[in-house]
């Protein structure tokens, strides 16, 4: 159960602060909702979900994520249906690693070959959730948090 002013990871969205806890009437079934701000856009979502929100990582975690992108391989065996349904599973997950994972294997794809459009708009979508969640644990402007991802992509 989270709070009001609880910074959290909505997976497929990005990271915010709950800025409020509120009853809701839809479709005749009353329910209590987080109601957070994400990216200029205000998302609800109810308490008694099953969405994997999650709380920020810490900064030492974010150090250890950012290693990712200088470990591992891309698969390119992978059909482009079943990579794009990976890629989902992983984004979903909210698991910030599995997210750097597809930031770090449609980087190293795109190097080798042009990305399809459902790849790059699921190469910006992780990469903007991971800018969400740098500029809150960081505490940071959102530019700042581009810089520091594109320094650590390129290196």
């Amino acid at each position: 159960m989270y709070h009001i002013g609880d910074k959290v990871l909505y997976p497929m969205h990005g990271a915010g602060i709950i800025d409020a806890i509120e009853e809701k009437e839809i479709l005749g079934n009353k329910q209590l909702y987080y109601v957070m701000n994400i990216r200029n856009m205000q998302v609800m979502f109810p308490m008694e979900s099953d969405m994997r929100i999650r709380p920020l990582v810490d900064s030492n975690i974010l150090d250890d994520v950012f290693m990712t992108f200088n470990d591992g391989e891309s698969d390119l065996s992978l059909k482009p249906n079943q990579r794009y349904r990976s890629n989902m599973n992983k984004m979903r997950s909210g698991d910030i690693y599995q997210g750097a994972e597809v930031i770090r294997d449609l980087i190293l794809m795109s190097k080798k070959r042009n990305l399809s459009t459902g790849d790059k708009t699921m190469l910006e979508n992780a990469i903007q959730i991971l800018i969400s969640e740098l500029v809150l644990v960081k505490g940071i402007e959102e530019e700042q948090a581009v810089d520091l991802l594109n320094q650590v992509i390129n290196n």
